[in-house]
């Protein structure tokens, strides 16, 4: 079960967002204000921080910018009544995760919270498991059908980036700016070529493929 810490100095807020996560299946920890979510992380483990942002002692913006001295990786959806882009700029400088606008849709939140959680299960535990394969981080490898793959740093980070979030579209564009940099000088052929070789490699492998959407790019799908 995953320990969910909601931060908000209005307890109408707090009430009702327990009230929902309880009932999805969380563990729900529940402050005030930044000092006091402080003393419950201290305190209790958490999986995912929720948190306000106009709140007295420590608005959500001060208490990201602290939490991220001290653990960088904790999710943290910061949910407000304010709307301007601006807002949102200003808490993913601070480290945020997420944004979500009030008022919020309870469906949507819980789409949120699943998703953060989940991204932050691969990076903490940096493996991606497939059925019976085993995408591992720091070897760069992909264990399966009684093998190990290393593969090249590129084509392990592509593969790796697709079953992050499979079924999700990336363009060659995203795919190259985040896993060869922007200011790389090769053109997005050169991920066209290292799909080829990632469909070389698992051509038999039943667990997973990398499908092509015309004009778009490329997505995982997951077959087990």
């Amino acid at each position: 079960m995953f320990n969910v810490l909601i931060v908000d100095d209005d307890k109408n807020i707090r009430f009702a967002l327990k009230e929902l996560l309880d009932a999805n299946g969380y563990n729900v920890f529940t402050a005030i204000d930044g000092e006091d979510a402080f003393e419950k992380i201290v305190n209790e483990h958490v999986d995912i921080v929720i948190v306000d942002i106009m709140m007295p002692k420590l608005d959500g913006y001060e208490f990201t910018k602290e939490l991220r001295k001290i653990n960088a990786e904790l999710p943290v959806l910061m949910i407000s009544a304010k709307q301007l882009p601006e807002d949102r700029k200003q808490g993913f400088i601070a480290g945020i995760d997420d944004f979500m606008s009030k008022p919020l849709d309870a469906d949507e939140l819980l789409l949120h919270v699943k998703a953060l959680l989940r991204r932050y299960k691969i990076i903490s535990e940096r493996q991606i498991v497939v059925g019976d394969v085993v995408l591992d981080y720091d070897s760069y490898t992909v264990t399966g059908h009684g093998q190990t793959i290393e593969l090249p740093q590129k084509e392990f980070l592509l593969l790796y980036k697709l079953l992050s979030s499979p079924g999700k579209i990336f363009t060659r564009i995203q795919l190259m700016d985040e896993i060869w940099g922007v200011d790389c000088d090769t053109d997005s052929e050169t991920v066209t070529v290292h799909i080829g070789r990632l469909r070389k490699h698992f051509a038999d492998w039943e667990e997973f493929e990398i499908d092509s959407i015309r004009g778009l790019g490329y997505k995982a799908v997951k077959k087990v």
